[in-house]
């Protein structure tokens, strides 16, 4: 059984083994709620698909144009036993419900480490996606960037008050970092944005450290709203 739930999910659940990401274009804000819609109904008139799926959700970009999908496995290994049992049907379903779909691009990483309060209980009102772009496979320099990136947050000398949690993945392929942020609203993550010094990106020798790291190729950052949650009923 397949069932919704309104729950944001947890990117730090000690059971995740594998975390993919992927963005679909869809064009405008309405083509973004009836694609929601579409993946909705193709998932609950099914059964859940197996297993090792632990959560799949759906969030539309603040652009009005994509979403963005983030599913939660237990191993890379049961998603591979998703897509040869089960991924067609519903891709089938939601592109005649919803034509002309364009899908960007799928992601496979892990979740690396994470930076929250535990006894932070707000719910996140956006959700950032931050994903970095490095010159060629390197894991070692990546985990050193996020050390880097670690280092500059906690020494932050004015920490915005909306920013919630960081949650760091690594690109099973060795090139990108991915950090899935939970701010309380978009305004928030918007202002700190505009004000270094404010939460992100001071100017201190901390953070020109980060923004200079040798092998940086690039990044974008792009916000979201969670649409649709779906767990095993």
């Amino acid at each position: 059984m397949t069932r919704r739930t309104e729950n944001q999910p947890d990117p730090a659940r000690p059971d995740l083994g594998a975390a993919l990401f992927s963005t679909w274009r869809v064009g405008t804000p309405l083509r973004q709620r009836e694609a929601v819609e579409a993946i909705a109904g193709a998932w609950e008139r099914r059964p859940w698909p197996a297993g090792g799926l632990l959560g799949y959700h759906v969030y539309t970009g603040h652009d009005g144009s994509t979403l963005l999908h983030y599913s939660q496995w237990r191993s890379p290994q049961d998603y591979d036993a998703f897509v040869k049992a089960h991924r067609q049907e519903r891709v089938d379903e939601i592109d005649t419900a919803v034509p002309g779909i364009e899908r960007l691009g799928l992601g496979h990483f892990r979740h690396h480490r994470s930076l929250a309060r535990p006894d932070d209980t707000r719910v996140p009102g956006c959700v950032v996606i931050v994903d970095i772009e490095f010159e060629g496979p390197d894991p070692d320099r990546r985990r050193a960037w996020v050390d880097a990136v670690t280092e500059a947050l906690e020494a932050e000398p004015r920490p915005h008050p909306g920013g919630i949690s960081a949650h760091f993945h690594l690109s099973t392929d060795g090139t990108r970092v991915l950090n899935y942020a939970e701010w309380e609203t978009a305004q928030a993550h918007v202002d700190a944005l505009a004000a270094p010094g404010d939460g992100i990106g001071s100017a201190t020798e901390l953070w020109r450290r980060v923004q200079t790291w040798p092998g940086l190729k690039g990044s974008t950052v792009s916000r979201y709203d969670h649409a649709l949650g779906l767990i095993p009923g």
